[in-house]
């Protein structure tokens, strides 16, 4: 019995050693590359700090001078505005999509290859697309196609000009290369609904609103909560496609935070400063993904 006892510890132990193995790389890896870097960036935010290296302890001057600093509060602001703007856009858009791309249809793939393929595209593909979409005079689709309709030769919509029409693009843009992500989650969760259930609701007289409102919704609430989490951290970490489509402008207009903490950091050389923001934002992000579990957790307990 004491042996078959110390048999299973010394199988249990192998397997323990088995998994650590397969683990090691990972966590050096992670360490290095994700661990350390946060680390660093900490020590860094309390320094005056350029491309050189170190150069002075200042304490806390870099937090305080971001307080102080309106441009800052501006690309916060305008980086809360793309959140707030895009996540319910992106969502939805990714629901509806995915409820069509799920019906029964001999084009179920082909609906589905479609609707997922412009996230496969770089973010340099996507903005150059989008400016070519974008161009006054004739040299962009969308002037060329208002014209073809009979708009006047003299009427143009400057859409990267204009700082409103800039968002409209900046979002409608992500929208279109990011919402097959998020589709194929949901469909997902919707091939995980059981079909007994719509043939009960049926059999009831459930109408097809109902049974969205009813069983398809409900069932589709824990993605949709962690479809939100993913979208409002990666609209928070926007960058590229603002920085390629519309540089920030017009102005600054539509300048987010990381392309802020981007130029006081690599163009300005102040390091200290952006590691300072770049807490921030990271605090921030750390904020809004407990509320959101918070209330996650308070809604599966009722």
């Amino acid at each position: 019995m004491q042996l078959t006892q110390q048999g299973k510890k010394q199988k249990r132990l192998r397997g323990d050693l088995i998994a650590a193995c397969f683990l090691l790389p990972f966590t050096v890896l992670y360490t290095i590359f994700t661990i350390y870097p946060v680390f660093q960036g900490a020590y860094m935010s309390f320094f005056k700090w350029n491309l050189m290296g170190k150069q002075a302890f200042i304490g806390v001057d870099n937090y305080v001078n971001m307080v102080e600093d309106k441009y800052f509060w501006q690309a916060l602001w305008n980086t809360t505005k793309f959140v707030l703007y895009s996540t319910p856009a992106i969502m939805l858009s990714s629901l509806v999509l995915a409820l069509l791309a799920n019906r029964a249809s001999p084009l179920k793939r082909l609906y589905r290859t479609v609707f997922f393929l412009p996230n496969l595209l770089s973010v340099a593909v996507i903005s150059y697309i989008t400016i070519y979409m974008c161009q006054p005079y004739d040299m962009g689709f969308l002037s060329n196609l208002m014209h073809s309709l009979g708009a006047p030769t003299e009427f143009e919509i400057f859409w990267l000009k204009d700082k409103h029409l800039a968002w409209v693009t900046v979002v409608v843009a992500t929208l279109w290369w990011t919402q097959g992500y998020n589709m194929m989650l949901y469909i997902s969760a919707l091939q995980d609904i059981p079909d007994q259930l719509y043939e009960a609701a049926s059999i009831d007289g459930a109408t097809p609103r109902q049974q969205l409102f009813k069983i398809t919704l409900p069932m589709l609430s824990k993605t949709t909560a962690l479809i939100l989490m993913l979208q409002i951290i990666a609209s928070y970490k926007v960058f590229q496609q603002i920085w390629l489509i519309t540089a920030g402008g017009p102005g600054r207009a539509t300048r987010p935070l990381i392309q802020y903490i981007y130029e006081q950091g690599f163009q300005k050389q102040k390091l200290g400063y952006a590691c300072a923001m770049s807490f921030v934002l990271f605090f921030i992000l750390i904020i809004l993904t407990l509320i959101q579990r918070k209330i996650g957790r308070k809604g599966e307990e009722e």
